[in-house]
């Protein structure tokens, strides 16, 4: 069983997303640790790149804080090694097709097995392009793991059947951000996940960001993806966001939880 699949197995996860390097590279690395201490089951980490085509502003915002102090990959893969000596959370990175592409996918494929990452998120290729990627990774060992929208439809049963790792459920149009309310049918939608593959964990994203909403959306899933909330707190907190973020992810960890009873 991949790592990624294991952060499923004691119940409801709770994923938390991260941008690599905002505001800094250390304070990421102290981030990552408090978090899995604080409850995260599995988190990803996001490459900065200058066209982060799927996210909002926020996300968006923390991607070019993090090129302007100049982080690379390179850099991340480093970090990693770092969290690694201390830390065994499972994490993927989530990036875009780009950053691979010029690093060179076997090679990046290679480093981030070497530097102790489970997996890759790759919003930007769709899944009949998948296999440039996922042949190279699954040699590695490392899963890729698939998006399904709400105009998924018909290919959510198909996108389900291969999957890796987890469904990375989008519930809501358009791109990042946290929504007030989310009104897609993401419960119809992860149903059709388990219809297809019933092994394979359903995890939910895009527009979470309170405990009520992550209860809800655990309660119709395996677990709850959080993002833009915690990048707008790391934006307002900066070097000082360690603490306030592993008490928010620990209050979205016990909300995960609740579904379960």
């Amino acid at each position: 069983m991949s790592n990624i699949r294991r952060a499923f197995q004691d119940g409801k996860a709770f994923i938390p997303f991260i941008t690599a390097g905002d505001p800094t590279l250390d304070v990421t690395e102290k981030l990552v640790v408090a978090m899995a201490e604080a409850g995260a089951d599995l988190i990803e980490l996001g490459i900065p790149f200058s066209d982060p085509t799927a996210e909002g502003p926020v996300i968006q915002e923390a991607n070019i804080r993090a090129l302007k102090n100049g982080v690379t990959t390179d850099d991340v893969f480093a970090m990693v090694e770092r969290v690694r000596r201390t830390c065994d959370v499972p994490l993927v990175f989530m990036t875009y097709a780009n950053v691979v592409y010029s690093y060179g996918i076997e090679k990046f494929a290679k480093r981030e097995r070497e530097c102790g990452m489970d997996g890759l998120i790759l919003p930007d290729v769709p899944f009949e392009e998948k296999e440039e990627f996922s042949i190279p990774f699954s040699k590695e060992s490392l899963d890729l793991v698939s998006l399904i929208a709400p105009t998924s439809h018909e290919r959510i049963k198909t996108i389900a059947k291969a999957a890796q790792g987890f469904v990375y459920v989008v519930s809501s149009l358009g791109v990042t951000g946290v929504r007030s309310n989310i009104t897609t049918d993401v419960g119809a939608m992860v149903k059709l996940v388990k219809e297809a593959n019933p092994a394979v964990p359903a995890a939910i994203g895009f527009g979470i960001s309170t405990p009520e909403q992550a209860e809800k959306m655990a309660r119709v899933s395996d677990g709850v993806i959080v993002g833009s909330a915690i990048v707008r707190m790391i934006a307002a907190h900066g070097a000082d966001s360690v603490g306030p973020v592993a008490e928010y992810v620990r209050s979205m960890k016990e909300a995960v939880m609740r579904a379960e009873a």
